[in-house]
């Protein structure tokens, strides 16, 4: 059984946590997903093209570069979900000096062709804690107003990434002290 999950989610929202502990309670139960980080399949591309050093230096990266680097890592995701069930971790939309770019354009999607998209949600106020406690990344300062302006953009570009392939749109709310309840709905809509 081959198929294609994408999970999103703005930056901070505790997408890799929720991921993380659901991938383990599927693995336990004989369910086996490889995950993919969009980004991370970007970012080696963009290595060898640009000599970008991280991520938040390949956002910076001009709009017809980075989505040539978007195709080249959608092409080689497609193909790995050919040979097993993959689930893809990456951005519904990128908030770029020049505006909001779509993390997954129609030739990504097209390619990708995923059954179901899945938004990892926290309220704005949660984002900005985790953002400030995570010293491993140099991400943005945004408002809340921002990150709220994000999360509704988010919805409303999974729900043309959904209309485009057939996929399903389901939105987790990912809560502080209820990171249990997160992991209890990935692991039902990855069954």
């Amino acid at each position: 059984m081959n198929k294609l999950i994408v999970v999103t989610g703005v930056p901070g929202v505790g997408k890799s946590t929720v991921i993380a502990e659901a991938l383990g309670k599927l693995r336990a139960a004989g369910l086996s997903y490889e995950l993919v980080n969009y980004g991370d399949v970007m970012l080696e591309l963009a290595r060898r093209r640009t000599g970008a050093c991280d991520r938040d230096e390949m956002r910076k990266l001009p709009a017809d570069v980075y989505r040539d680097i978007q195709r080249g890592a959608a092409e080689r995701i497609a193909q790995m979900a050919k040979r097993k069930l993959v689930l893809l971790d990456t951005h519904c939309s990128i908030k770029k000096p020049e505006g909001y770019l779509p993390g997954l354009p129609r030739w990504v999607l097209e390619g990708l062709k995923p059954e179901s998209i899945l938004i990892i949600e926290a309220p704005p106020e949660e984002v900005i804690a985790r953002r400030t406690k995570d010293m491993a990344r140099r991400r943005d300062q945004e408002l809340i107003a921002e990150i709220a302006e994000h999360q509704q953009l988010n919805r409303a570009i999974a729900m043309a990434y959904a209309a485009m392939v057939g996929a399903t749109v389901r939105i987790i709310k990912n809560r502080d002290g209820r990171l249990s309840e997160a992991v209890g709905e990935m692991v039902e809509a990855l069954r």
